[in-house]
């Protein structure tokens, strides 16, 4: 015999045996393999050890806010300027700035962007300019390929798995921005099992990339004074699916807006922050952006029941007025000391914030250990 075996040196009984084995491996191989194509094994469930999993800490884009590769949702109803807060945010993270809490956003990251509804040149840039953004960090979905290299409209509810390949190009990114994340849903967006199906591809990209996924949402109509989660439109599963739910609210009448958190499983669900839009410079061109205002306590049901009252519910608000003025008279007073007297007048300090814009309250803050300081429109600031 004159093949490899025998070139390897083996006896002519272990050259018998291995020829024996060589003969059984090759039948079982044909049995298994009739035809040369391979026959399916049944399916099976696959269990992974507890010990084998190696645990790890939340990571977080903006620490208890936003988590790093999860689906956050962002939702309010029209007018909060839920696509100009996303590029507020958007901005912190490409230029690695800081938080509205004062926390440091860390190393700078990209971020993409799909929108269906705004146009990337006269509104998403200039409001991306306008927020400070770098803009070298930032990339536009545009549209994807196909096996012909001709260019197809990019739907959000099929084509999330091609981002997979672009971002290992481009060395990852910090956020995924889907505006509206309801288009990321084939089918049904007020169907459970819909929306767990389709947001799995998102949902999975997340978790792989380490990408945040930002989802912007709208409440449905007639929800107002119940609970913010509960308003997002659609099915219930955006939030059962989505680690974190933020919510934005606006005062009409202050023309105040805020951001609070809703719903999170990995971090507290309550406290907000105050912002107002407003327009700015963007190399000649004109467009919002977002200027952030002081932190807020409360649940985010409460901060947007302040904020969302009709006219027939404004008796509370103007005697918070009427409080907060006789308050300031006699000069500035830290913000401490006002909301330890507003608790003790039975005022939530949500509603003593709108009483504050409505009296065109100005605010400074002195300094880490002296906080924040309020005084009247007429008294100077220390």
């Amino acid at each position: 015999m004159s093949d490899y075996l025998e070139d390897i040196g083996l006896t002519e009984d272990e050259l018998r045996a291995a020829r024996e084995r060589k003969q059984t491996a090759a039948a079982r191989a044909a049995f298994f393999n009739k035809g040369g194509a391979s026959q399916p094994s049944a399916p099976t469930a696959l269990l992974t050890r507890a010990t084998g999993i190696k645990p790890e800490a939340i990571r977080w884009l903006w620490p208890d806010w936003i988590p790093e590769g999860k689906l956050t949702l962002l939702a309010g109803s029209p007018g909060t300027g839920k696509t100009t807060l996303a590029l507020a945010l958007t901005a912190t993270i490409t230029t690695g700035g800081e938080w509205p809490d004062g926390t440091k956003c860390g190393e700078a990251g990209n971020v993409l962007i799909w929108s269906g509804e705004d146009n990337p040149a006269d509104t998403i840039i200039p409001r991306l300019m306008a927020a400070g953004a770098d803009l070298s960090r930032v990339y536009l979905i545009t549209g994807r390929t196909d096996e012909h290299g001709a260019i197809l409209p990019f739907d959000p509810a099929a084509d999330i798995p091609l981002l997979g390949e672009r971002l290992a190009g481009l060395g990852g990114a910090a956020m995924l921005v889907i505006d509206p994340i309801v288009s990321a849903i084939a089918k049904d967006a007020h169907r459970a099992n819909d929306v767990r199906r389709d947001l799995q591809a998102l949902v999975d990209m997340a978790s792989a990339y380490r990408c945040t996924v930002l989802g912007i949402s709208h409440f449905a109509k007639g929800t107002k004074g119940t609970s913010p989660a509960e308003r997002v439109i659609g099915s219930g599963a955006f939030v059962a699916l989505a680690r974190m739910v933020l919510v934005a609210g606006k005062d009409e009448a202050a023309e105040r807006r805020i951001l609070a958190r809703a719903k999170s499983n990995i971090a507290p669900d309550e406290g907000g922050v105050s912002y107002s839009i407003e327009q700015a410079d963007a190399q000649g061109i004109q467009a919002s952006r977002v200027v952030w205002g002081e932190l807020i306590e409360g649940t985010a049901r409460e901060i947007l029941g302040d904020v969302e009252q009709s006219d027939e519910e404004r008796g509370p608000r103007e005697e918070a007025r009427d409080f907060l003025s006789g308050l300031l008279d006699d000069g500035p007073v830290s913000a401490k000391e006002l909301k330890r007297d507003a608790d003790q007048a039975g005022f939530s300090w949500p509603t003593i914030f709108r009483a504050a814009a409505e009296l065109g309250v100005e605010k400074r803050k002195l300094g880490m250990k002296e906080g924040w300081v309020w005084a009247l429109p007429k008294i100077s600031l220390p």
